[in-house]
């Protein structure tokens, strides 16, 4: 088998979703997909990876993983790495189908045949259209159906709370300090803005009590005093973690934030390749790792950050608040990773626009997701994805190069 085409697709209506198909002379393509950054990622994946990766086969993936990223950006999650990642998903999916296994059972099977889900709290048009972080690309004027839950969290978040707990959903995960974050900087939060800041989990412990385990995202918006008096002052709400409470870019900070609190902390879902991983499980402080698959390296990747994650005993979490391909491949690794016990997922994405371009979606069900038999992946994009008017389609074949 040889890789013959590789094509990446965007939509116009979805800015920040890359799709990369990669062809073979069997008539097999993977499907892979990246977020944020999608022309610079797209500009890689031609400038580089194609000319290295057409006309060898794609199932030799451990072979092709230097060759993925380059000379440089092996360093945080660049345009480099979020390329790779991609390429990699799509390799992963095509070995998956020439030998008729769903992934996770491609990767040495499961460990489990569900995984809890926990919805993270955003609406239907959470960064469809902005590529930057922050309450600009919140979509709170863009109202779609029932669960605009980002809208729900800041104004309601107890009745969010109850609507998850009906769908056997017992985990959220809401970010009602990212205003007074913007308001100065990250560098100080006033008593008031700290008070609106916890109005949500009481809120939520006052309707359901401990039924629902509570996480906080900071975004790594904070300093690292005021992410320490946040997160100690969510203490009483017994979070089951505190995400990003400071910027991803010094890893000492992070430990000092850990001890300082007895608020569990998690991070990594911005970082890159293993290196970055190991510093942060270096700290002997975190109580979670998360890592995106389309950000981190892709499969290849994250199950071996998975695996030096459990011999320091510490738990793992894969990120999806970006796009169908990214969820799905997560569950995978999920269902197959001993120390991973829960799934991110938005149920208003979900059940809105995943829908509209994939189909092939993991099934949720009583509040835990679980994956079908079908060969690799299992989730295709929509025939009619590749028929829009707002679709870009770029490819480099082997007369390109």
């Amino acid at each position: 088998m040889k890789v013959t085409d590789i094509e990446t697709v965007r939509l116009d209506s979805f800015p920040n979703i890359l799709w990369v198909r990669v062809h073979t002379d069997e008539g097999i393509v993977g499907l892979g997909e990246t977020f944020y950054g999608t022309q610079a990622a797209e500009g890689h994946i031609h400038q580089t990876v194609a000319p290295y990766l057409i006309g060898k086969d794609p199932r030799n993936i451990e072979r092709h993983q230097a060759h993925l990223t380059g000379y440089l950006g092996f360093g945080g999650s660049g345009a480099e790495v979020r390329g790779r990642s991609a390429i990699d998903i799509a390799l992963w999916d095509i070995l998956g189908k020439s030998v008729g296994l769903p992934l996770c059972d491609l990767l040495g099977g499961r460990v489990r045949d569900s995984v809890k889900a926990y919805n993270t709290c955003a609406g239907y048009s959470y960064v469809q259209t902005r590529p930057t972080q922050g309450t600009a690309n919140f979509g709170l004027d863009a109202k779609r159906g029932q669960y605009e839950d980002l809208q729900g969290f800041l104004t309601r978040a107890d009745a969010v709370a109850e609507s998850l707990l009906e769908m056997g959903i017992t985990a959220m995960k809401i970010w009602p300090f990212d205003y007074a974050a913007e308001k100065s900087g990250g560098q100080f939060i006033s008593s008031e803005d700290l008070k609106k800041g916890l109005e949500p989990f009481e809120r939520i412990r006052k309707a359901v009590g401990d039924r629902m385990d509570i996480m906080a995202e900071l975004h790594s918006l904070w300093n690292r005093p005021m992410a320490t008096r946040i997160a100690r002052e969510l203490e009483q709400f017994k979070p089951l973690w505190v995400e990003d409470p400071v910027m991803m870019d010094h890893m000492g900070s992070i430990g000092e934030v850990a001890r300082s609190t007895r608020s569990p902390i998690a991070v990594g879902e911005t970082r890159g390749l293993m290196a970055d991983y190991r510093y942060l499980l270096e700290l002997n402080a975190l109580s979670l790792l998360i890592m995106d698959m389309s950000w981190c390296g892709g499969v290849s990747e994250a199950r071996k950050i998975a695996g030096m994650a459990s011999t320091y005993h510490t738990p793992v979490a894969f990120h999806d608040c970006s796009g169908p391909v990214v969820l799905t491949v997560s569950t995978h690794l999920a269902l197959h990773t001993q120390n991973c016990f829960v799934q991110e997922m938005v149920r208003a994405f979900y059940y809105g626009w995943y829908g509209e371009v994939v189909e092939g979606l993991p099934t949720l069900e009583n509040g835990r997701l679980s994956v079908s038999d079908a060969p690799g992946t299992g989730v295709e994009l929509r025939a009619d994805v590749l028929k829009r008017t707002d679709c870009r389609r770029r490819s480099t074949a082997q007369a390109d190069v």
